[in-house]
């Protein structure tokens, strides 16, 4: 039954919708007549401010674009300034830099130190006076007055660099290099700058001028290996900071500036007209007289020599990287900041990567045009034996052998037989040596000939080139040669190689670039029965304490089977081939088994040679650091000769081991005879670079022929015949090739 509402009831609701109605009608009317109301007297309010004509143009108006490009310029910097904060997120940033470690080489015999411990024994009141006013009149004469950014000190700087023409001045105060020192990289970007500058009035904020100058003077690099003046005072001159006199404080002092550039165990005469330069600074800046400094001009500072000092920096600096993150691993209740770390180097083996590296260069560096050189030594775990990262580290403390990416060539193929092997092929797998073109790239071989059918083995112990980029194209199947680079990649990432492999159509042939480090290491791969290993500088690392607090064979990590270790064995007997008699002949070893891979890249700009035995496998570059080409050189010359010599001094005392694969009965070089002997050393008495054929020789060549032509038309003999050679070892002359259309040379003579 349906309920029916009286007539009573609907007339009330209605009457309540209508006063509800009126109620809301009547605050939105009273609303915005007060809203009204509020602005007209806000207006009338505003009007005794107004300002009109001139007045308005000469002063709101720029005020008021002031305020508004102030705002923005806030917000910029606020935003900016997140990048630079976030490195201050550490509540401990004051110890961050601040790790103290000594270094032993693998049978515990210290080897160098590396790294800062904030150094609290010597206050700053206690160090001498003209040190600190050396130190202030040449990094930062204003360091009381700013507050952390010498705004004038920094326009002075941008000047005199612009009236220069390039930089003569910095423009830093003491703030932002500590800043840069405790939080930074030395890397010239935009962004470091920018950093470093928010960093640098952040510090004020946190800290007093003399903490700050404290700090500055204890953790500033001063070349050596040492950092803080007390450091580099017992380094260069075998005493302490506090005793160092005018002529002392003003060459550290001017250490800040470029540390290597002028340590004095280095380059003394560019250290001492350096401390001339701060002496002159010190009376400029008025903390001194001419009359004050005119002593330390006359009896200039004598540093402690220690050129016969040699330790592995660049394994140092290698190794305590790989230190500071291993110690980032650690527990963040671990707060020890000093260690005692035993590494991987053999100190015999680096003695002999140094010494074979700076023999080859000062003997044919200049006939061949090159002058660096890199190396690598790594056992089958993957331990560092021996690092050479450039011939001298006093002047450049670049490491060539972990940062330098370089093409390596030919010496790249053994992944790309790696990956045919892996996908069906076979050593005695027949490819045609013959034309080839991706697109409008046609790569060629050395001497732009071709060999039709080739095994596998064949094809890389004579470094063809077409049959790379063939296998390629064939692995990649419906995918095309992009699918194959990609198994190739897969392939050197397999063995350990994580540099870039930018996929163009040459990388089969070795376009891409690596660094000698991983290229040493990821050959491990081979000898070690397909396993992978990591490559480390450090065996175990104990407290200061001697408490053990890692160790490599326990906390590190495993080998990985990345091949199978029948197609590791394999590639060790395709390999062998090259040494045996290939482009890597030089590098044979009576005895041992070898093998390996030479590689020489476009233009001649890099030559390697990588190999290695049943202990150990070394990487081998020569180049220019400004990529100009070489003359000449090939990855058989001194490459393969470095890498022998080495590996000779690596093996002394060694129990031999074989290599899986490697018929050791066969593939050894076979032993030359008395006369081979004696010519061969006669040859390869000043191995230089192979001789040119000028277009002028070539002439008189063809004028003497025709000489002789006629000559024998005299004696009977007729044009054409051959002409007997009037020596014993005729010269070859080897046409031009680069690995971006042709393959290795044949190799010279092995030097005994």
């Amino acid at each position: 039954m349906r309920h029916i509402l009286p007539p009573d009831w609907i007339t009330k609701i209605r009457h309540r919708m209508l006063d509800l109605d009126a109620r809301l009608n009547s605050s939105v009317f009273r609303s915005f007549a007060g809203l009204r109301e509020g602005y007209e007297r806000f207006s009338v309010f505003m009007d005794r401010f107004y300002v009109g004509r001139w007045k308005r143009w000469v002063f709101i108006e720029p005020l008021s674009e002031a305020a508004t490009l102030g705002l923005c310029g806030l917000i910029l910097l606020l935003t900016l300034a997140q990048s630079a904060f976030r490195e201050t997120a550490d509540e401990d940033w004051l110890k961050k830099s601040d790790l103290a470690v000594t270094f032993l080489d693998r049978y515990g015999s210290p080897i160098g130190s590396r790294g800062i411990k904030h150094n609290d024994s010597i206050p700053l009141e206690d160090f001498p006076d003209n040190l600190i006013k050396a130190t202030l009149a040449t990094e930062d004469r204003r360091f009381y007055d700013h507050f952390g950014i010498d705004i004038a000190g920094t326009f002075r700087a941008l000047v005199t660099n612009a009236q220069a023409g390039g930089v003569r001045q910095g423009g830093s105060s003491i703030t932002q290099q500590l800043a840069k020192n405790l939080f930074l990289s030395n890397e010239r970007t935009i962004e470091r700058k920018v950093n470093e500058a928010f960093l640098a009035i952040w510090l004020e904020t946190r800290l007093t001028k003399n903490e700050i100058l404290k700090l500055y003077l204890d953790r500033a690099y001063m070349g050596g290996g040492t950092f803080g003046v007390d450091g580099a005072a017992h380094f260069y001159f075998n005493k302490s900071a506090r005793d160092v006199t005018l002529a002392e404080a003003a060459m550290l002092a001017g250490l800040f500036k470029a540390p290597t550039k002028y340590a004095p165990h280095i380059n003394l005469p560019a250290a001492r007209a350096r401390a001339n330069v701060v002496l002159d600074n010190l009376v400029e800046a008025g903390f001194m007289t001419e009359g004050q400094v005119f002593g330390a001009r006359r009896n200039p500072a004598i540093a402690v020599d220690r050129r016969d000092e040699n330790s592995p920096n660049y394994f140092l600096d290698w190794a305590f990287d790989e230190m500071r993150r291993l110690v980032d691993t650690f527990p963040k209740s671990y707060s020890e900041r000093v260690f005692v770390v035993r590494t991987t180097i053999d100190m015999n083996v680096q003695r002999a990567a140094e010494t074979a590296i700076e023999n080859q260069l000062r003997q044919f560096g200049r006939d061949y045009h090159a002058t660096q050189a890199a190396t690598v030594v790594s056992d089958m775990d993957g331990g560092v034996r021996a690092m050479v990262g450039g011939r001298d580290y006093g002047s450049s403390q670049f490491n060539r052998a972990v940062d330098a990416y370089r093409q390596p060539g030919s010496s790249f193929k053994p992944y790309v037989y790696t990956a045919a092997l892996l996908n069906g092929y076979k050593p005695t797998t027949t490819i045609v040596d013959g034309p080839v073109c991706i697109g409008n790239w046609c790569p060629q071989n050395y001497g732009h000939s071709y060999s039709g059918s080739v095994t596998l083995t064949q094809a890389i112990t004579r470094s063809i080139n077409v049959v790379p980029v063939k296998i390629s194209i064939a692995i990649g199947g419906k995918g095309g040669p992009k699918a194959g680079r990609a198994k190739i990649v897969e392939v050197a990432r397999k063995f350990g190689i994580k540099a870039p492999l930018t996929d163009t159509p040459s990388l089969p042939i070795g376009s891409t670039e690596v660094t000698v480090l991983e290229h040493a290491v990821a050959y491990v791969t081979f000898p070690n029965k397909g396993r992978a290993v990591t490559p480390h500088a450090v065996l175990e690392v104990r407290t200061g304490a001697g408490d053990l607090v890692w160790r490599w064979d326990r906390d590190g990590p495993q080998p990985r089977q990345a091949i199978p270790a029948s197609v590791a064995a394999d590639m060790a007997e395709m390999m062998s081939h090259v040494v045996s008699e290939g482009t890597a002949r030089r590098a044979a070893i009576d005895g041992i088994p070898t093998a390996g891979k030479t590689g020489t890249t476009n233009a001649y700009r890099d030559a390697w040679f990588v190999g290695y035995t049943g202990n150990y496998s070394c990487a081998v570059w020569y180049g220019n650091d400004d990529y100009s080409p070489t003359n000449r050189m090939t990855g058989g010359s001194l490459p393969a000769q470095t890498w022998h010599d080495i590996m000779v001094a690596a093996h002394q005392g060694v129990e031999v081991r074989e290599i899986p694969g490697i018929d050791t009965g066969k593939k050894q070089p076979q032993a030359q005879s008395a006369a081979a002997n004696v010519a061969s050393k006669a040859t390869d008495q000043r191995q230089g670079p192979p001789p040119i054929l000028t277009r002028r020789g070539a002439e008189i060549l063809v004028r003497i022929e025709k000489a002789l032509d006629e000559a024998g038309k005299t004696l009977g003999r007729l044009p054409g015949d051959p002409i007997k050679p009037l020596s014993a070892n005729p010269v070859a002359f080897p046409d031009s090739f680069a690995s971006m259309s042709g393959g290795e040379p044949p190799a010279p003579p092995r030097r005994n």
